[in-house]
């Protein structure tokens, strides 16, 4: 249990550290199924990614078949058994959205992830000295966030439960908005653009990461409607190789 502290000091204090309110796929590691002591009801294993040449290690669930709500909070929220094991894994979206932030510049700026699974983005953006809200609806992603940033030897990420359906006052607006595969059901375009319009500042940069299931464009015209637009890509986007769509919008302050 030695060799784990930092790991286990980072689970015990995921929720107790103050936020300011001011506002293809890697292959996995050849090694058995992890089971912690305390954890059951599923089991996860550890691969290594490189995202734009920085090694990171993550703990990510064993496969699609994995489930585990014995409370219920999972059920709570909307969250069938099929889409229970989705936060824990690394998708070819995710990895891209890691690599694509690499090209933004967050100097002073407030970076908000949505739907954050199991963080690799933000991990990335923490790395880089960013201050970075990572959100989630899933009831285990805020303990596989502060698990991984602690693999990886990083400070953990400030990290909100946040509900589409329901905002959040309390997180404030940020500037740079982010998001990874999570335009995968019908209609999902247009909250996600209500989303990102109500958390985003004056002037405020959005990249989303998508597989190409159909929906992209929906979402461009659902922002456009919120003020939004194209921007140009970025040289980072083409770095993960695949059929990923790397979207980037922003919002300009209107001028007086």
């Amino acid at each position: 249990m030695a060799g784990h502290s930092p790991v286990l000091r980072a689970l015990r204090s995921a929720s107790g550290r103050p936020f300011r309110s001011l506002h293809a796929p890697p292959q996995p590691l050849r090694a058995p199924p992890l089971r912690e002591p305390g954890i059951s009801g599923y089991t996860a294993r550890f691969i290594d990614v490189d995202v734009l040449g920085d090694p990171y290690r993550l703990r990510v669930l064993s496969d699609r078949q994995q489930y585990a709500d014995p409370d219920g909070d999972a059920e709570r929220l909307g969250i069938s058994c099929a889409q229970w094991p989705l936060f824990g894994m690394l998708w070819p979206a995710g990895q891209a959205l890691a690599e694509a932030v690499g090209g933004i510049d967050v100097t002073g700026k407030r970076v908000l992830e949505l739907g954050c699974g199991i963080g690799l983005a933000s991990l990335v953006l923490q790395r880089r000295g960013a201050e970075v809200l990572a959100t989630d609806v899933h009831p285990l992603a805020e303990t596989f966030l502060a698990y991984n940033a602690a693999l990886n030897g990083l400070d953990a990420v400030h990290y909100r439960r946040l509900d589409w359906a329901h905002a959040r006052p309390d997180l404030g607006r940020f500037d740079v908005i982010i998001a990874g595969d999570v335009l995968y059901e019908r209609g999902q375009a247009e909250t996600v653009a209500k989303v990102i319009a109500h958390y985003a500042a004056d002037e405020a940069a959005v990249v989303v990461t998508d597989p190409g299931r159909g929906y992209a464009a929906k979402l461009g015209k659902a922002l456009q409607a919120h003020g939004f637009v194209v921007s140009p890509p970025s040289a980072h986007d083409t770095a993960t190789p695949g059929p990923i769509v790397t979207l980037r919008f922003e919002r300009l302050r209107c001028a007086a």
